[in-house]
């Protein structure tokens, strides 16, 4: 699958190929990705892959997961001019972009670290990157959400709309799920907070509610159903994580991690 991804990710930059190489003959060099702000690193995996398919050799100074600094060297790439140049691009582009969600999300991690809350993400992904972004979330200290429609069941509001009895729904639904899916239920006040838990959700999803409000579906859960798992999420942000991750809640998602991850700034120089 990353194969794949990288090949296109490739092609789309080189076309035809690159006029470059007409030009000039291929000669030995080198090249260092310099970072030009700090941030997180993420990427790693898809440019060894390139790495292997152009067969252009990296040396990591700093890898997947690992915090950095303006100034600091993060990689050194060795092989043929026209092979580094024709790739610097795709390079730079999967690095930049996996490493600024990376960054933005351990910003969020570290504010919630003392409470020992989960921070999840979202499907709020761009088409056909959601792999990709959720890899580089993970590489800034999140936890994955599901990754589409059959990893679990959610029952939405917009879902909620055409059940009649969610009780019964849900017990109709573990006849046919797999064994090990997980059922969460997307809740807007208390009062249908509540009637998850009675009807066995795995998981309740408090979404755009206030913290005191989720306190007391915390409060709800703690005294009757200490089993089910508590998310809290919608349009929360850094000014407004810690709040939510006071409240006891075992997770906090945000779709912000991606959506609102803006590029850090990083460079290759050829030696």
């Amino acid at each position: 699958m990353i194969e794949e991804f990288v090949k296109e990710a490739l092609a789309e930059d080189v076309g035809r190929g690159d006029l470059y190489a007409l030009v000039e003959p291929a000669v030995p060099a080198s090249a260092k990705i310099i970072a030009k702000s700090d941030g997180v690193v993420a990427g790693q995996k898809y440019i060894d892959v390139l790495a292997k398919l152009e067969k252009f050799s990296v040396q990591w100074l700093k890898s997947d997961k690992q915090a950095f600094h303006s100034g600091e060297t993060i990689a050194v790439l060795e092989a043929d001019s026209h092979t580094l140049l024709r790739c610097e691009r795709t390079v730079l582009d999967m690095l930049l972009h996996a490493s600024s969600i990376a960054t933005l999300t351990r910003r969020y991690v570290a504010i919630i670290e003392p409470y020992r809350v989960k921070l999840l993400d979202t499907r709020k992904t761009r088409p056909l990157l959601r792999i990709f972004e959720k890899y580089a979330t993970r590489c800034g200290g999140a936890v994955n959400h599901r990754m589409g429609l059959d990893d679990s069941l959610m029952i939405k509001d917009t879902h909620l709309k055409t059940i009649q009895n969610l009780q019964s729904y849900i017990e109709n639904a573990r006849k046919v799920i797999p064994f090990t899916a997980k059922i969460e239920v997307e809740t807007d006040t208390l009062f249908i907070a509540q009637e998850a838990m009675q009807a066995q959700a795995d998981i309740v999803m408090c979404d755009n509610m206030t913290p005191a409000q989720v306190e007391e579906v915390v409060a709800f859960r703690n005294e009757n159903y200490p089993h089910i798992l508590l998310e809290a999420s919608g349009n929360i942000s850094l000014e407004t994580i810690e709040s939510y991750a006071k409240t006891g809640v075992d997770a906090i998602s945000s779709g912000s991690l991606v959506h609102q991850a803006n590029w850090i700034d990083l460079s290759m120089k050829m030696d």
